[in-house]
């Protein structure tokens, strides 16, 4: 059948093809659903690990299992002998001959239950991360241009796990009762990092492709720069906490909002063993409570002023998004304020470590939010 020509077209012209649509999505787009529940599977068990690690930091017991063996010690003490065996090994750490010299083997199986835990849930996140990646990328269902993401989180996943006995073996050297604070820190801030990119994935992958493209062409520019900030302003404001429960620095000051009596700490450079000056910022319980109290005031001042930005927003799904962390940080720093005010009291202080991980989350949603708004209705009242 011949091809109908356009009335001016020359003879012998080639006849253009019509553009045709869809381009985005003919992209290989994978199991982004069932990527997206493996994802908030592992989402899940950091939560956990992250409360089971703060719990297992606030009973001392980090310190119990002295070795670090990646597959064999998935298995506990299986008998009598074994258990004799793991508690003499604790038994020449310089915690139990500094603190616990009196601890007997029933105590002790106390404090080795919570560490053998939070290795335990370590391997299960690095089991299930294998598991996925390897059985969707067999299955070639790995979205176009998401692989490389995905093998950044198993990558992660492995640092942390040599971060966290980098971080145990400063605890059993010398006259050390306890980990390296600042080894804490950074062991609690790259598991904030691998959670803030899991949740990020899984937001991503919750909206298709062209979604997406199309949400981006209506990003709110400033206010994602500015809850930018605010994320990057609240991973700051983890690890200052982390320093805090280093050195049991929560438990020096139990008053709020003066620090015994004083704005300002006394002797809030002095250390017992002299040292540099700077040494203070890591190892003074007082200047290290004093930074993590302004920290958070000012967290909460720059929160305010992105949330009264964000209020301007044409989307409601994004103010409402706002509305849910303004609130958040007023929740975690009255959370704050009592678990000073109890002493850093087990219950107190692990709801408060909970409270950032809820925060976090929530400042992500926001975000995401902002740079990728969901269009409203206003026949639905949703705009």
């Amino acid at each position: 059948m011949a091809t109908k020509r356009a009335i001016f077209e020359e003879v012998g012209a080639k006849v253009a093809e019509a553009p045709k649509g869809g381009g985005i999505d003919a992209r290989g787009k994978g199991a982004r659903r069932g990527i997206r529940a493996w994802l908030i599977a592992i989402f899940m068990l950091v939560v956990v690990m992250i409360a089971v690690g703060g719990l297992t930091r606030l009973t001392d017991s980090g310190l119990s299992i002295t070795e670090w063996k990646p597959v064999t010690g998935a298995l506990p003490p299986m008998n009598e002998a074994d258990w004799a065996a793991e508690f003499a090994k604790y038994q020449a750490s310089p915690q139990f001959q500094l603190m616990n010299s009196q601890m007997d083997l029933a105590a002790f199986k106390g404090i080795y239950w919570w560490e053998w835990s939070h290795r335990q849930l370590g391997r299960l996140i690095g089991l299930v991360w294998a598991v996925g990646f390897a059985g969707f990328w067999l299955a070639k269902q790995i979205p176009v241009g998401w692989s490389a993401r995905l093998f950044g989180i198993g990558a992660l996943i492995g640092v942390q796990g040599f971060l966290g006995w980098w971080m145990v073996a400063s605890g059993l050297q010398g006259a050390m009762i306890s980990v390296a604070s600042y080894r804490l820190a950074t062991h609690l801030g790259m598991a904030f990092v691998i959670l803030g990119l899991v949740a990020w994935y899984a937001l991503l992958l919750g909206r298709s492709e062209a979604d997406l493209l199309v949400a981006r062409r209506a990003r709110e520019g400033k206010l994602f720069r500015m809850s930018t900030g605010l994320m990057h302003f609240a991973f700051l404001q983890v690890v200052l906490g982390a320093l805090v429960a280093g050195i049991d620095a929560g438990r020096a000051f139990p008053t709020w909002p003066d620090m015994n009596g004083q704005f300002f700490p006394a002797d809030a450079f002095y250390l017992p063993d002299g040292g540099a000056v700077w040494h203070a910022f890591f190892e003074n319980p007082g200047l290290v409570q004093f930074i993590h109290r302004m920290s958070g005031y000012l967290l909460v001042s720059f929160g305010v002023v992105v949330w009264m930005r964000a209020r301007k927003s044409s989307h409601a799904t994004t103010r409402t998004a706002f509305h849910l962390v303004l609130l958040m940080l007023a929740a975690q720093m009255t959370l704050g304020i009592f678990t000073a005010l109890t002493a850093a009291q087990v219950h107190m202080a692990i709801t408060h470590q909970v409270g950032a991980v809820l925060l976090w989350v929530l400042i992500l949603r926001a975000r995401h939010l902002a740079g990728y708004p969901v269009a409203g209705s206003i026949k639905e009242g949703t705009a």
